[in-house]
């Protein structure tokens, strides 16, 4: 019996690895995505694509996943994918979006409202849960070997145009307008500043924490989704419990 648990937890230690790891190459993959689609998709004539591959790389994300994300934006081979939102609630009543980039509408929307039936969770009509997100570029910034204090930060911050900065352990989290992210990524680019994140994003109003009778089925959901190759991010406004943090 021992031996069973035993490995029952190595296992889980390596699906909870797996599926951090899976989380990492999706975002690198929809930021391969915008970055090959906003510029040029060959990285030779586009500084942006070259600094994700680079993050990819350090991420030991396949090639194959690498090209696959800048197929989808430059088309290549004739398929065209076209970007979609899906809206629902997961197990809880938390708020669920999914971005997804997709050559065929059917088997996406398919395999999407499966994964919400399948924890306990309902796929809604649009718009029934994204007034609950706030669309804001995303600047993050390590905090690591950083000598700035978050005044020093959050004035840098709005010198360059963002209009809010949260400051955490590990990173500065600064919001801009969206449509001005890209000069605020710039702005502090010249200032000096080696950027983790730039993007676009959903940021939720309210959080709401998932009941820990829920919690397992909503890990299935977010787990469900990632590991679909059609979905490019996923916004939640959920927060699982202290105490469902180690249940499996």
């Amino acid at each position: 019996m021992s031996g069973h648990s035993k490995w029952h937890n190595i296992q889980g230690r390596k699906n909870a690895q797996d599926a951090k790891r899976g989380k990492i190459f999706q975002k690198i993959s929809r930021d391969l995505y915008q970055a090959a689609k906003a510029g040029d998709p060959d990285p030779a004539n586009n500084a942006q694509l070259r600094l994700v591959i680079d993050k990819a790389h350090a991420a030991n994300m396949p090639k194959k996943n690498i090209d696959r994300a800048i197929a989808k934006a430059s088309g290549i081979g004739g398929a065209k994918f076209e970007e979609v939102t899906y809206e629902g609630y997961g197990p809880g009543g938390v708020a669920v979006m999914v971005s997804a980039l997709t050559d065929n509408k059917n088997r996406t929307a398919s395999a999407v409202r499966s994964a919400f039936s399948h924890s306990g969770g309902s796929l809604g009509a649009s718009g029934s849960v994204s007034y609950m997100f706030d669309r804001k570029g995303l600047i993050e910034i390590l905090r690591d070997d950083l000598d700035k204090s978050e005044d020093d930060m959050l004035m840098d911050a709005l010198d360059a145009g963002a209009e809010d900065m949260k400051a955490t352990e590990e990173k500065f989290q600064i919001f801009t307008d969206p449509s001005s992210m890209t000069d605020v990524r710039d702005a502090l680019q010249e200032q000096g500043y080696e950027l983790d994140t730039a993007e676009v994003t959903m940021i939720p109003q309210n959080r709401t924490e998932v009941p820990a009778d829920k919690a397992k089925q909503y890990r299935h959901l977010i787990d469900e989704l990632t590991e679909n190759d059609d979905v490019a991010d996923i916004y939640e406004t959920g927060i699982l419990p202290d105490e469902a943090d180690d249940e499996e």
